[in-house]
Order: C-alpha cells, then sequence, then structure tokens
C-alpha cells in the first residue's frame, strides 16, 4: 500500500487510531506507520493514535486532538482558563479532565496531561465549534475554576487565590456566579465549597 492510497482514505479524520485501520484493511502492515512516522507523513500521538502531519499547524487541532486520544475527556483547568482570558499566563500544556486514570502524553504536537476526576464530575463542558465542522469538548469558564480549585488543594489560602491573578473584570462582568455555584453544589465537596467562598471574598463577588 502507498501512503497516498492510505492519506486518500483517513486523511479527513485528521487523526485515527489503528483499529479504525484495521476496520478499513484488515491486513494493514503496521510497520507502515513506523516507516510513515519517520519520514514525517505522521505524527504518533501516544500508543496506537497518529495524525497527519499536515494538521500540526492548523488553529484548534491540538486541543482536537486532546479530545481524540483520550477519551472521555473535555479540555479545562488552566488551559480553559487562559482560553477565555481569566489568567494572564500562556499555557504550554494542554490540560484536561478525564473519567478515566490520569495521564500524560508528550507528542510531535504538545504536551498532554489529563487529571481523574469520577465520573459524576463529568460536566459543566460544551461543544466548541471549530474548522472542518469539528467539535471540541470544552469547559465552561465556572467549570474550569472549579476544576482548578478541585485538583489543586494548594489553592487553600488568600494568598493563593491571590496569586492566580484572576482577571477581575472577567470576574466582575462575565462570570456567571449563579452557574458556579450550581456546580459547585453538584461536587458535594465541604472543601471545595470553603475555597469557593475564599475565592468570592478575595475577588469581592
Amino acid at each position: 500500500m502507498t501512503f497516498l492510497e492510505f492519506k486518500n482514505q483517513l486523511f479527513d479524520l485528521a487523526c485515527f487510531n489503528i483499529y479504525q485501520v484495521y476496520a478499513w484493511q484488515p491486513d494493514f502492515d503496521r510497520n507502515n506507520l513506523t516507516r510513515w512516522v519517520k519520514k514525517g507523513y505522521l505524527i504518533r500521538l501516544r500508543q496506537g493514535y497518529f495524525a497527519f502531519s499536515e494538521y500540526k499547524n492548523k488553529p484548534d487541532y491540538s486541543l482536537y486532538f486532546a479530545n481524540r486520544i483520550y477519551h472521555p475527556s473535555y479540555v479545562s483547568l488552566h488551559t480553559a482558563l487562559a482560553f477565555y482570558g481569566m489568567i494572564p499566563e500562556a499555557v504550554v500544556q494542554i490540560v484536561s479532565v478525564s473519567s478515566l486514570k490520569t495521564a500524560s502524553f508528550s507528542n510531535g504536537i504538545g504536551e498532554y496531561s489529563y487529571h481523574s476526576v469520577k465520573e459524576n464530575l463529568m460536566f459543566g463542558y460544551e461543544l466548541k465549534p471549530m474548522a472542518g465542522n469539528r467539535t471540541i469538548q470544552f469547559a465552561t469558564p465556572e467549570k474550569a475554576l472549579l476544576d482548578l480549585l478541585y485538583l489543586y488543594p494548594f489553592y487553600d489560602s488568600e494568598q493563593e487565590l491571590e496569586e492566580l491573578r484572576l482577571d477581575e473584570d472577567y470576574m466582575q462582568d462575565d462570570l456567571n456566579k449563579d452557574l458556579l455555584m450550581d456546580y459547585c453544589d453538584k461536587f458535594q465537596s465541604k472543601v471545595l465549597s470553603r475555597r469557593v467562598k475564599l475565592l468570592l471574598k478575595v475577588y469581592g463577588l
């Protein structure tokens, strides 16, 4: 099989796993993938998952791949907070939340990390549209903030919350406080509730 034949069949998927390849060609020689990665035609995203190299510099695909290579998951925490302009730092790593075990992957697209939560906490995300009629599972601002306070226990004092340097205009004008509190109740965590109250105090909400 030539790479051109392979590409014509699977390119529109952007990324794919080995099982999708076998579904199309049951006798496919897996060594082809290793060879095509070495030639730079493909990028290995994680064990058994690959992307076509043309997608490397296309907008939003690094986020799209985050959903695809570890499922179920949604983009959250620092990545989402930076996307919404709630924190000043540019975020290098793409951080997600998943009901699977904690994991991380490094590949030719970027650094991916996944924080594990119970299945009942897999809520508060929406499908953000992107190019090519695709969507990305992405936390709302309120859920991204709660995920952060829940998963990072050191945000437990006024000083630590101040050092988050959340954008005060965003917190005052754009954050949906009612939604934040509704989501907080769903966690059923006294520790998180205390941190949220502290956060609202620090940012004058």
